[in-house]
């Protein structure tokens, strides 16, 4: 009786050696510790994607200000220093005839223009000052000056597609769209990051979870001996114990490959040198929210992408539909005022001006085109048509996504509460199975369903987790708003 207390006693000794969940941790001096929120800022500050989501908005922000300098002023010259020619040119004479004409002369010129486009009309207006010389070599050489003080140009499309008033329109909406592109890629690197975060926080997990159970198999399979050898269990459950013990090794194994790819994986995405040993830190809590569709759905709308994106594209197609009328017709006025001189004298080019104008108005008109011009206008009108059908299914469809997205994140809080409260439970069960197999009242294969219950509750756990906060970024990826911290994003 005696024997078969202290036997019992050393073997609720043993199984208390077994009852630990996390294995210590050893520190190193490359080792870095990441939590949720500090994988994301590093990922949204260094990693690549982020790059390249930064260098598109300066594509859009340079595309934006060309786009702006159009709307101004624009100061040119325009020089020859010099231009010689010694040559033949035919030359008509006075009575109809040809001749060829020696030429051997030196020319210089410059001309020093303002041009500014018309939005309100789609004309362009000009005001330039310009000078020529000219010197005649050889026999007979002489000095030549022309110069235009003043000229003042107008170039006005009459009937014609005014291309400016449309740029003003779609340009800003552009750029307005790539400052919301940025943010929503911005928040898909947060998605990135937190998808390869979590990959490795499982990894090393089931690492965990793996060591564990190897030390916890090669200890039960010393103990059955010990228990085959007084009679208690049979050498079948001994030998399963033993296959246990090395399908564990086996785990461990396949498990550090799993995390060394996992780590390798995420610090290439971060930027962190290869030599650094990331260790994820699981987030303590969640945020408890409750969020609603119809205020996504609104922020959505003033600052998704999708809405601007939709917008551009419709204003785009009238000015397809626009240009397609313009083409129908054409009607230029060209007018062009000022004064010029010429003198062998530079100063005297100056004084005696005469006026100096032309007026042009040119006519484009189709006869028979056979329908051509009006065919394009038809083809934009239809393109029109088709693009408010396929926009108004894609806002469907966009609607449906955030609804669907909203229910599932409001869900996922209680699958999380669930999932942890399962992992307590199964814990606790494996504790109380170890203990029971210890008196003999368990078998073997309770005791692997009870292992792989709480094996299950714990990757569970980390799967549901992960889920919680995939939901909630996608979240804050439509609505570019932070419901947490109650801010809107703008991607930094």
């Amino acid at each position: 009786m005696k024997s078969s207390y202290t036997y019992r006693s050393v073997l609720r000794a043993a199984a208390a050696l077994l009852l630990f969940i996390d294995m210590p941790v050893l520190a190193q001096e490359d080792t870095l510790k990441l939590s949720l929120d500090e994988t994301i800022r590093l990922a949204k500050s260094q990693s690549a994607d982020a790059a390249v989501a930064v260098n598109r908005l300066k594509t859009a922000y340079w595309e934006h200000r060309t786009h702006k300098a159009d709307q101004l002023p624009e100061i040119s010259f325009n020089g020859t220093l010099p231009a010689y020619s010694n040559r033949y040119s035919l030359y008509r004479q006075s009575d109809g005839t040809y001749t060829y004409a020696h030429e051997n002369r030196l020319g210089l010129s410059g001309r020093m223009s303002v041009e500014q486009n018309i939005a309100l009309t789609g004309g362009k207006i000009t005001l330039a000052s310009s000078l020529d010389f000219t010197r005649q070599l050889g026999i007979g050489s002489r000095n030549e000056y022309m110069s235009i003080p003043l000229s003042l140009t107008l170039v006005q499309p009459v009937f014609g597609t005014n291309h400016q008033k449309w740029k003003r329109r779609i340009e800003p909406l552009k750029y307005r769209e790539a400052q919301s592109t940025f943010a929503e890629n911005m928040e898909e690197v947060a998605l990135a990051a937190l998808s390869l975060f979590f990959n490795l926080l499982q990894s090393r997990e089931n690492l965990d979870i793996a060591l564990l159970n190897s030390d916890n198999a090669n200890r039960l399979h010393y103990i059955a001996a010990e228990k085959r050898r007084l009679g208690y269990i049979s050498e079948s459950e001994l030998m399963q114990l033993e296959l246990n013990a090395l399908q564990a090794r086996g785990t461990v194994t396949e498990a550090q490959s799993t995390l060394n790819a996992a780590r390798f994986r995420l610090g290439s995405f971060l930027g962190i040198a290869d030599s650094i040993t990331i260790e994820p830190l699981a987030p303590a809590a969640v945020p408890s929210l409750r969020i609603d569709y119809r205020d996504v759905l609104d922020k959505a709308v003033s600052n998704n992408s999708f809405s601007k994106n939709i917008l551009r594209r419709q204003i785009e197609a009238d000015y397809s539909v626009a240009a397609a009328k313009g083409e129908q017709r054409s009607v230029d006025l060209y007018a062009s005022v000022g004064y010029t001189g010429k003198d062998p004298l530079p100063s005297a080019a100056y004084n005696r001006l005469s006026g100096n104008q032309i007026v042009e108005i040119g006519l484009s008109i189709p006869i028979l085109d056979w329908g051509k011009r009006k065919g394009k206008v038809r083809v934009a009108e239809s393109n029109r048509e088709a693009l408010i059908a396929q926009a108004r299914q894609e806002q469907m469809t966009f609607d449906a996504s955030i609804f669907l997205l909203v229910e599932n994140f409001n869900n996922q809080a209680a699958q999380l509460d669930i999932a942890m409260q399962a992992d307590r439970i199964a814990s606790r069960r494996y504790a109380a199975s170890i203990e029971t197999f210890m008196t003999g009242n368990i078998n073997v294969l309770d005791l692997n369903d009870a292992r792989r219950s709480k094996d299950e509750a714990k990757i569970k756990l980390i799967a549901e987790m992960h889920k919680y906060w995939t939901y909630y970024f996608n979240i804050r990826s439509v609505a570019l708003y932070d419901y947490a911290a109650q801010t809107f994003l703008t991607g930094n």
